[in-house]
């Protein structure tokens, strides 16, 4: 599902209190990585992810391997901080989903 303007403007309202809880460091991205986040990403729908220096990729490359291998959709890049939301399969932890599909 492609989200709306308006469901990414509630996602990235709830975002602003959250911190980076992954980050990609000179490693980069593979199969191992991408499970963890979306382990992550069904636990609590919305996570950042933050780019370190010493990374060989750019918030681009990371957007464009999230979305190539995974049902993740990325919400916001913000300088080398990629915003990350998909709904969690489990239905006690969908907090942030029934404000996305509410409007």
């Amino acid at each position: 599902m492609q989200l709306t303007g308006k469901q990414k403007r509630f996602l990235r309202s709830n975002a602003n209190q959250l911190r980076p809880i992954f980050s990609v460091g000179k490693n980069g991205l593979n199969d191992v990585w991408l499970k963890e986040v979306a382990q992550a990403v069904d636990k609590r729908e919305l996570v950042k992810v933050s780019i370190q220096q010493s990374a060989d990729v750019a918030p681009a490359d990371v957007k464009a391997f999230i979305e190539a291998n995974s049902d993740i959709q990325v919400v916001q890049t913000i300088g080398k901080t990629v915003l990350l939301f998909h709904e969690s399969s489990q239905p006690n932890h969908r907090d942030i989903s029934h404000g996305v599909y509410q409007l």
